[in-house]
């Protein structure tokens, strides 16, 4: 499995006081949840094969994150179908959201920022 790209880690956590701000982040959360388990079963046992830098599957989990469902969705699907026998290849990081507001765990789940100007 390949490691997620550093702008993919964070180090925050969720503080009780922000439980309530989360919900919103909730789907969100859910489907990095599956993701994660993708990537620990199903994409751990073809090893690092992709032509990309981060592997698709980590490519969905940048997208997810900054970008949340429906965004994601279309930005991973984009690059799934740029990964074809022909593709050059190389780093294709995810497009940083202009206006990210949240922040990252180190298990890459997204919570509310600290600073609370969600």
């Amino acid at each position: 499995m390949s490691v997620l790209p550093a702008y993919a880690l964070g180090d925050a956590v969720l503080a009780p006081a922000d439980l309530a701000r989360s919900v919103p982040l909730i789907p969100r959360n859910a489907a990095l949840a599956l993701l994660h388990g993708y990537r620990a079963t199903v994409s751990h046992t073809y090893g690092d094969v992709c032509k990309y830098y981060p592997s698709c599957s980590a490519y969905a989990v940048g997208a997810y994150q900054q970008h949340g469902i429906f965004r994601g969705f279309t930005l991973t699907a984009a690059r799934l179908a740029r990964c074809h026998p022909w593709a050059q290849g190389g780093v294709d990081d995810v497009p940083a959201h202009k206006n990210f507001r949240h922040a990252l765990t180190p298990h890459g789940f997204v919570v509310p920022s600290p600073t609370g100007k969600d």
